[in-house]
């Protein structure tokens, strides 16, 4: 069996040479095209053994993606950015689950991606289908997809991704993006793309149409619906008047039964009852249990980073949460109980919280 690595980079020296590091050991070549660098990135990757070949930029990234796969011998493709460093994982067992199955199928790779928030850096994880077989392509102009109805299995493979603690690409993406939305109205998964990369540029109020289009376009079925919903959920909140409130509202109680498994959405929900109560206490009195429930069942369901969702909701982030409501609501023992939990995860708020308690 043939595994290589498949890559295009444009200025990639910050870390081109870590993420090739990391994955030289599984591969048996390593395939980089670049798309005009004018920085160190080619002398990186040419150190590193890499094949170095160019693509004239087009505006394109599945184009270029194509371009790379086609210089690949591979019987499988292993598709990589800079920016991601694959974890020690042992060849003979990836061969070994590349093997396992029959027929044409995509191997996932578990990624955590690693963001700047206000308390530090936080973290969330997602499956994402990039080892494929040699004859599968891509398209889709930006947020190219592999093209073909093609099953996803995970793999043994886990990636870290960086990227997002030193760029924002947004503001280089939404001009595809809008191109994209404008010549397939219909598509329900550049709707949700333009809808989250304008909410990263903090422009919450005009990602909210696109957010309503890729809800109600979305089939059920879709993998990236359960974020893209939650994504939705705290768009709404974060707006934050009755009007949002209010369709917040119908978006829970339509999904509670299908993502009420799932602790993002259930982490979500506890901060939708505790907003809708703070709007209007004494009409929404009454959801205040829900509070309590929502973060309980948080830590009933704990973390399953292969469902993706950002890491803590289902641990320390949940039992912070619930610990400020227990505070707030007067049963200090029990705030001090959830901070604690949360605290033997190092999670910075609820340290700083336990230290505050020593202090009074």
């Amino acid at each position: 069996m043939k595994i290589n690595l498949v890559m295009i980079v444009k200025n990639e020296e910050r870390s081109l040479k870590r993420c090739l590091e990391a994955v030289k050991p599984l591969v048996d070549r390593m395939i980089v095209v670049d798309t005009g660098s004018y920085d160190r990135t080619r002398e990186i990757a040419e150190k590193m053994g890499a094949e170095v070949y160019d693509f004239v930029w087009n505006n394109d990234f599945s184009a270029a993606r194509n371009f790379a796969l086609e210089q690949s011998d591979g019987d499988w493709n292993l598709v990589l950015d800079a920016d991601e460093y694959v974890h020690p994982c042992r060849r003979r067992e990836l061969e070994k689950t590349l093997t396992g199955r029959k027929g044409l199928w995509l191997g996932g790779i578990l990624r955590y991606d690693f963001y700047p928030e206000e308390e530090g850096v936080s973290v969330s994880t997602s499956v994402l289908p990039r080892l494929l077989p040699g004859e599968v392509r891509y398209s889709g102009r930006i947020h190219e997809q592999p093209d073909g109805a093609y099953s996803c299995y995970q793999t043994l493979l886990k990636v870290d991704h960086d990227g997002y603690l030193y760029t924002d690409k947004g503001e280089r993406n939404l001009p595809y993006l809008l191109r994209e939305t404008e010549d397939h109205p219909k598509d329900a998964y550049y709707q949700f793309q333009l809808a989250s990369t304008l909410r990263n540029l903090k422009r919450l109020e005009e990602s909210l149409p696109y957010f309503r289009s890729f809800y109600r376009l979305s089939g059920k079925g879709e993998a990236y619906r359960p974020g893209g919903t939650v994504l939705y959920l705290y768009t709404l909140l974060d707006i934050g008047n009755m009007k949002c409130l209010s369709e917040a509202g119908a978006v829970v109680e339509q999904e509670e039964a299908v993502l009420g498994g799932w602790s993002d959405f259930c982490f979500v929900c506890g901060l939708f009852y505790m907003k809708r109560v703070l709007s209007d206490v004494e009409k929404y009195i009454g959801l205040l249990p829900n509070i309590e429930r929502c973060y309980k069942r948080c830590l009933e369901l704990g973390e399953h980073p292969e469902l993706g969702g950002v890491v803590g909701t289902g641990s320390f982030k949940a039992a912070y949460n619930l610990g400020a409501w227990y505070e707030v609501s007067g049963q200090r023992e029990l705030a001090l109980r959830y901070y604690r939990q949360s605290a033997k995860d190092g999670y910075g708020p609820a340290m700083e919280r336990l230290k505050q308690y020593q202090e009074e």
